[in-house]
């Protein structure tokens, strides 16, 4: 007997900021059969274990809690009635947008006429970074480290060196801090910090936590637990200096090195990825190379602020309204290309006959620039900044593209 195969409107993959905030749009855009799923227990993804303020001051005009911001979606969530599956794991996304669904209670499919990929991002890994030694207890990722104290009430450290001065890690400095650990110092491979300059001041200086730039770690001793690690600075090819080692003992070496879109399933369903962002390929709508397949969020390309990954997931969800009613979306051709300041761009591709959202990140730190979108020499739209930097996300509203008339170019100008 085959697997019955359920009809869908729209199937969003992941019930976090992203997920929920597409649902809630598509609902009040008159979008009645949606499903969210889940592979937590629980709605609200990363955000559970973010207690941190900071959430919420250009989505709503108030600074919110990780749980509190996702509770005002999941709130919105349950008192609109859009139904939505926990504790259960989308295990694959076919092109022709059938979705495998893999609950408690058995296997599930469904046939959806659009699918919106809102599965977030993880962390980069030990594994990832190669770092020789042992293998002892005591390395973990800031996200792990997280929620050990955040959802478990458990203490997973005393004396900690912190990898990588990313968000998360420079917010789980303060955090031990609080909590009674003692965090030696962060550590920065690039010259330049990779997280936002607020959580230097806050979380690092406010502490007199050290941040050491062009430094990594080259070594991990220890048998059962972590004993110490060996620092060294780095060339500006990344590469250890001979004779700057430095042993620093330590019980806890904390992971903050990098996000990574979690595309897996993105893969299975024919999308195509971008080599920069790791996320889709994607057009003004959102929609990735697979017609009716869309993405948003941190599975698209890692943000800075949570309140850019719900305005993104509603925009994308008028445009997923749209192809829902009507089957197909304008065809968008008209590439956006960049130079060597720019690290990549959302989207990479447009139809040239509307109004679109540009999102980007510089390459490196920048100071007094203008950021000018041009199509065949003509000045669409330009940004002055005093700072540029790497971990903040720049937008621009772009109007004026000409269908026709060639590829979009995003550059950086000197003031």
């Amino acid at each position: 007997m085959s697997e019955e195969i359920k009809n869908i409107d729209v199937l969003i993959v992941g019930g976090g900021p992203a997920g929920l905030s597409a649902a809630v749009e598509l609902w009040k855009k008159g979008v009645r059969d949606i499903l969210i799923v889940e592979r937590e227990k629980h709605l609200g993804g990363i955000l559970r274990q973010c207690i941190h303020d900071g959430f919420g001051l250009t989505r709503f005009g108030v600074t919110l809690s990780g749980p509190e911001y996702a509770g005002r979606f999941i709130s919105e969530v349950r008192e609109l009635g859009i139904p939505y599956m926990v504790n259960a794991a989308v295990t694959n996304v076919t092109e022709g947008r059938l979705v495998t669904v893999v609950t408690p209670s058995g296997l599930l499919r469904y046939q959806a006429k659009a699918v919106v990929l809102t599965m977030g991002c993880r962390e980069r890994t030990r594994g990832a970074l190669a770092i020789p030694g042992e293998r002892p207890a005591g390395v973990f990722t800031a996200g792990v480290a997280q929620a050990y104290i955040n959802l478990y009430n458990k203490m997973p450290a005393k004396e900690v060196v912190i990898l990588g001065s990313g968000d998360i890690g420079m917010i789980m400095a303060r955090r031990l801090t609080l909590e009674g650990a003692h965090v030696k110092a962060v550590y920065e491979v690039q010259p330049y910090p990779s997280g936002l300059p607020r959580n230097i001041e806050q979380c690092l200086n406010d502490y007199n936590i050290p941040l050491y730039l062009s430094h990594t770690v080259t070594e991990i001793h220890g048998d059962r637990r972590l004993k110490g690690v060996t620092i060294s600075k780095v060339d500006e090819k990344f590469r250890p200096v001979p004779g700057s080692e430095e042993y620093v003992e330590c019980d806890t070496l904390i992971l903050s090195v990098g996000l990574l879109p979690e595309n897996e399933l993105s893969l299975d369903a024919g999308v195509v990825l971008d080599r920069r962002t790791r996320g889709a390929v994607v057009d003004e709508h959102y929609q990735t190379s697979v017609p009716g397949i869309f993405a948003a969020g941190n599975v698209l390309h890692v943000h800075d602020l949570v309140d850019f990954v719900s305005m993104e997931a509603e925009q994308l969800a008028d445009h997923v309204a749209s192809f829902v009613n009507e089957g197909a979306l304008r065809p968008c051709e008209v590439e956006l290309k960049y130079d060597g300041n720019i690290n990549h761009t959302i989207p990479q591709k447009i139809s040239g006959e509307e109004k679109f959202r540009l999102s980007l990140r510089v390459s490196h730190p920048m100071k007094d620039v203008r950021i000018v979108v041009t199509q065949n020499g003509r000045e669409l739209v330009s940004k002055k900044m005093k700072k540029a930097l790497p971990a903040e996300m720049v937008q621009l509203d772009v109007d004026g593209v000409t269908r026709g008339a060639g590829d979009v170019e995003v550059s950086v100008v000197n003031v």
